[in-house]
C-alpha cells in the first residue's frame, strides 16, 4: 500500500441506517468501494473490488458474515474480515475467529472501536472488542466447540440450507440459490434434523434464530 492510498473498504450491512452511519464514520480514513447487503454479494464484491479490509455484519440474508468469510477463505481470498455484530456472544466471536476473522466490535461500540479494529486488520493483527475478550478465550481454552456451540457441528453447506430454510424458501428455490438438485436439499434438511435433533420446519426456524442465522 502506497502512502498516499488511503485503505480501501467494503462495508457489509442489511441495515441500511447501520451502514449509513458506518460510512460517515469510515470515510474520513477510508475509500468506500461498495456497500452491499448480504453475504453472497460480499464474497462476489470482494472478489471483483479487491479491498484491503471488510466490514461485515455477523448475521445477513442468503449467507451470514461467518459462511460468507468461510467461502472467501475456501476461495484462496486472505482479505481480513472485521466483524460488526448486535448480539454480545461468545459463541459468535469464537466463531468467527475460527472462520480467521481479523476483528470483532459490538455495533453500540463501533464508534470507538471500529477504525480501531480495522487499522489492527490491516496490520494483520487481530482485535477484539474487551467486552468480550476475557469470555472468549476462557471459551477457547475449553477446548472443542461442538459440545457448546451445535452450530459447529454443521457442514458450511448445511449452514447455507439452514438459513435459507430458516429465511423461508422452498426446496426448490433453495435448489436453484445454490445450484443443486431439490433432492439433494431435502437430504440436507433430513441430516440437519438428525444432527440438531429438530423435527419441524418449526423447530430448525427457531434454532436458526437462536444461533443468530437469521433475524426474526
Amino acid at each position: 500500500m502506497s502512502p498516499g492510498h488511503r485503505p480501501r473498504v467494503l462495508l457489509c450491512d442489511d441495515h441500511l441506517l447501520v451502514a449509513e452511519a458506518l460510512k460517515s464514520l469510515l470515510t474520513a480514513e477510508f475509500e468506500l468501494v461498495a456497500v452491499v447487503e448480504d453475504g453472497r454479494a460480499m464474497v462476489e464484491a470482494a472478489g471483483r473490488l479487491r479491498p484491503d479490509v471488510i466490514v461485515a455484519d455477523v448475521t445477513m440474508p442468503h449467507l451470514n458474515g461467518i459462511d460468507a468469510l468461510v467461502q472467501l477463505r475456501q476461495g484462496g481470498n486472505p482479505v481480513p474480515v472485521v466483524f460488526l455484530t448486535m448480539h454480545r456472544d461468545v459463541t459468535f466471536a469464537r466463531r468467527a475467529l475460527e472462520a480467521g476473522a481479523s476483528g470483532f466490535v459490538l455495533k453500540h461500540s463501533a464508534p470507538a472501536e471500529l477504525v480501531l479494529a480495522i487499522r489492527a486488520a490491516l496490520e494483520g493483527r487481530t482485535y477484539l472488542t474487551p467486552q468480550l475478550a476475557g469470555e472468549v478465550l476462557a471459551s477457547m481454552k475449553q477446548g472443542p466447540e461442538e459440545a457448546s456451540d451445535p452450530v459447529a457441528s454443521l457442514t458450511p453447506r448445511q449452514r447455507e440450507v439452514l438459513q435459507l430454510l430458516a429465511e423461508g424458501r422452498s426446496a426448490k428455490e433453495i435448489a436453484a440459490s445454490l445450484s443443486i438438485s431439490a433432492r439433494t436439499v431435502e437430504f440436507h434438511k433430513y441430516q440437519l434434523m438428525e444432527t440438531l435433533d429438530l423435527h419441524t420446519n418449526a423447530e430448525l426456524v427457531h434454532f436458526a434464530i437462536k444461533h443468530g442465522m437469521v433475524e426474526l
